[in-house]
């Protein structure tokens, strides 16, 4: 779309620029190209490393085709066990992250209870799943227990903070209302809350499933269980064939968990 317009009476509209200030622009612009620049000369780049890197990874990619089918069976129970990870983990992240969104929410909660819900939220967002997967397995041990715990720690940091902002987001009026008319805190959250959030709630829920499910994948090449595991262990032995049939699975389960998913949201809405 053009940013000019002529105008009948000969003058001419141009579409601001995002900062005004010309001086204060071309600061910006040029600062963030220095620190790139400095960012890209200080790591330490290993050159010579990289490119005897390149001919070891032509050796891996000539290994991996064709893709080898032999052991479905492993490759079934793999993914039967990420699947469970997944929707287990999804069910559990689901039941905790509901009441901390409510303490989160600062219309709702008081002050005392806000901060701990929010401290919660914030502790569950502050570690990327790997991290907490080897926390887990440190824990725990190997297993799917590990990636039941990590995914739902995960599920807690996106769910509860997704929810408690559409909480802090509800229309009031529908809130007094039921105070005015007697209702206490329980019946004007059944009557009053859940109903406006209940619609991004079930989308959430979806998104999370679909969410773990690619997660559980990569959680469980640190041990916690699932494909991962077994594609981990198809590295391990120098099974590249075997480790491409897997990522082609990964990537056709992914592409089916997400036309699912997005055949439900548009049946619901």
């Amino acid at each position: 779309m053009n940013t000019t317009a002529q105008t009948r009476t000969g003058y001419s509209w141009k579409k601001p620029a995002f900062i005004a200030n010309p001086a204060l622009r071309w600061a910006l612009i040029i600062g963030v190209l220095a620190y790139v620049w400095w960012a890209l000369s200080s790591l330490p780049f290993d050159w010579d490393r990289i490119q005897q890197g390149i001919p070891r990874a032509m050796r891996i990619f000539k290994g991996a085709f064709p893709p080898s089918f032999t052991r479905g069976g492993l490759l079934f129970d793999g993914f039967m066990e990420s699947i469970k990870i997944a929707i287990v983990s999804t069910l559990l992240g689901l039941a905790l992250s509901v009441p901390i969104a409510f303490a989160s929410a600062r219309n709702l909660a008081p002050r005392w209870l806000y901060i701990i819900g929010r401290g919660a939220i914030i502790v569950a967002r502050s570690f990327h799943p790997v991290i907490v997967a080897i926390i887990f397995v440190k824990a725990v041990g190997f297993g799917p227990l590990a990636g039941i715990l990590t995914l739902t720690v995960y599920s807690i940091g996106f769910v509860a903070k997704m929810l408690a902002e559409r909480i802090e987001e509800i229309e009031w009026g529908q809130v007094e209302a039921i105070r005015s008319a007697g209702g206490g805190t329980l019946v004007t959250l059944l009557y009053a809350v859940i109903p406006q959030i209940m619609p991004r709630q079930i989308g959430l829920s979806i998104y999370q499933l679909d969410s773990n499910l690619r997660a559980s994948a990569i959680v469980g090449i640190v041990g916690a269980g699932g494909i991962g595991s077994t594609l981990l262990n198809a590295f391990g032995r120098y099974d590249y064939d075997f480790a491409l049939a897997i990522t082609l699975c990964i990537i056709g389960v992914i592409l089916v968990s997400e036309a699912i998913s997005g055949r439900i949201r548009r049946n619901l809405w």
